[in-house]
């Protein structure tokens, strides 16, 4: 039996977030695509893009392993994605733990512990 593999989110792994939404039927090609055209990454990169769609009651995550493309999709049950980036910029980067928020549907910019603290002796 082989190695079970999953999208890790890790503090060393970049994360953006496309500020404009989507069409929610659009494949891995697709958002690869767009994420090297809209966002300016290389999707072989082993960046994770985060896409929404267009009602905000779902989310598509697309990230490459070395193998293949992982392609995810959240679809929430009730409700929408509350927080979006908005801006001029195509995207926004997320540290780890604000993805985990994002992806929990919540809001990534609440305040949270520090990611390091320093251990006095």
């Amino acid at each position: 039996m082989g190695a079970c593999l999953l999208i890790q989110i890790t503090p060393q792994l970049r994360i953006l977030v496309a500020v404009e939404a989507i069409d929610g039927r659009k494949g891995i090609d697709s958002i690869a695509q767009l994420g090297r055209e809209k966002l300016g990454a290389d999707p072989f990169s082993g960046c994770l893009f985060i896409f929404r769609s267009r009602r905000g009651t779902a989310i598509k995550l697309l990230a490459y392993d070395g193998q293949g493309f992982w392609l995810a999709t959240k679809r929430l049950s009730k409700g929408r994605f509350k927080w979006w980036p908005i801006g001029s910029e195509p995207a926004r980067v997320l540290r780890a733990h604000q993805a985990q928020l994002l992806l929990a549907a919540a809001n990534p910019d609440a305040e949270a512990p520090p990611v390091w603290r320093q251990v006095s002796a």
